[in-house]
């Protein structure tokens, strides 16, 4: 059995400096200034900001181009366009370097950042079948001692007009997929219904959550948003529905967002966004005070749908918080749970946090405040994982596939 591990000088979000003790990867004591047994390993931590693991939302390990050879950027021929960035994003995964290469780049590129948890989009569609999938299944079991990560089945090339792709998904549950996602029921597909009855029969076949891309802006976007949550309602899943991007929300009417905000406060419909640099976003604080949950990921890095991202929550927190006009403490308080707190709710996290009980999964910042975390983005980081060192300073220092 591990030796217990007494974690001195941490300080959490009180100010105030404590002691860990954690046994079997999980906090089991948090006082001032804890008796130090005969037997039990001391890690100092220098009265560094200690704060939980963060986590990454939404992002795609299997079409990533970090580490591999730089490919520039392709815009569309007539303003954004769904359609076209998938072509584009097909003809580029050809000649890209073999994924399970690709997604642990980006692996190490986010656990050195302090990513904890993960919930990753893959291709499951026609156009690709379940190969993406059972790559990164792999990968997730190699990683299964630096991260923990959730797979949504993604149908990338859409549902129903892409052959075979509503068993794919069923099959893509069955080998290890943990939630079923989709893609613009109604601008794709074109049929809002099918497009639901496919991802919400599959979530209720096989107990699983739901995790949709939205682009569809404007009240188009706002009606699908709708109907989602009515879904969610309807099969009393309330708390386990998420919509990512929902671009919609961020460009109607004020009295419309009120009334959509509403709606998915009663039906537990979480927003992921990861405030893209040319589009509108939902409006994080009108959401919130709502009572919708609200958060984050870093979407894509480096692919064939723009070519920023380096894999840093906070950096994402940063990013939320600019583009949203937070200056004041509370406000940046909530650019910061966005990535901590904010998305372990939204993917149902066990033993998120730093309280007894929690997993011992936490990250150290040259920081004052979380506050200050948020703005400085400290690159001075330590990583720990159930209480062990994966990173520090942005590098996995632990081997791959150990416990």
């Amino acid at each position: 059995m591990p030796a217990d591990k007494l974690f001195i000088n941490a300080r959490l979000g009180d100010g105030a400096s404590s002691d860990m003790l954690v046994r079997d990867g999980r906090v089991v004591a948090i006082e001032a200034r804890a008796e130090r047994p005969a037997g039990v390993e001391i890690v100092d931590l220098g009265n560094a900001l200690v704060v939980p693991g963060f986590v990454e939302g939404h992002i795609h390990l299997d079409t990533s181009f970090y580490g591999d050879t730089w490919r520039p950027h392709r815009p569309c021929t007539d303003g954004f366009n769904v359609h076209e960035r998938v072509a584009f994003q097909a003809e580029n995964l050809a000649a890209a370097a073999p994924m399970d290469v690709r997604a642990r780049n980006q692996l190490n590129l986010c656990i050195g950042h302090g990513t904890t948890q993960m919930r990753s989009h893959v291709m499951v569609d026609g156009s690709v079948g379940l190969n993406s999938l059972e790559t990164i299944l792999r990968v997730r079991d190699e990683y299964r001692g630096l991260i923990d990560i959730q797979l949504v089945a993604f149908p990338q090339s859409g549902i129903l007009g892409s052959p075979g792709t509503p068993q794919l998904l069923d099959e893509a549950i069955r080998l290890g997929a943990n939630v079923v996602g989709g893609l613009d029921p109604a601008s794709f597909d074109r049929d809002v219904e099918g497009h639901l009855n496919v991802v919400f029969g599959v979530a209720h076949k096989h107990g699983v959550d739901v995790d949709i891309h939205l682009h569809d802006g404007g009240m188009l976007g706002a009606f699908e948003v709708e109907q989602i949550a009515a879904r969610t309602r309807a099969l009393g899943m309330e708390g386990r529905v998420a919509v990512s991007h929902a671009y919609g929300l961020g460009d109607i009417p004020a009295d419309a967002l009120k009334k959509t905000a509403d709606i998915l406060a009663r039906s537990g419909v979480a927003i992921m966004t990861n405030a893209p640099g040319s589009r509108p976003f939902p409006p994080v604080a009108t959401l919130r005070n709502a009572g919708v949950t609200v958060f984050s990921g870093n979407d894509n890095i480096r692919d064939s749908w723009w070519p920023y991202g380096d894999g840093d929550m906070l950096g994402r927190a940063m990013m939320i918080g600019y583009r949203s006009g937070f200056y004041t403490d509370d406000e940046l308080a909530i650019a910061f749970d966005m990535v901590t707190a904010a998305g372990a709710k939204a993917l149902r996290l066990e033993g998120y946090g730093l309280r007894v009980g929690d997993k011992a999964d936490f990250v150290t910042l040259n920081a004052a405040h979380i506050q200050e975390a948020v703005v400085a983005r400290p690159s001075e980081r330590s990583v720990y994982k159930g209480g062990v060192l994966t990173a520090r300073d942005n590098r996995v220092v632990k081997d791959v596939g150990r416990s």
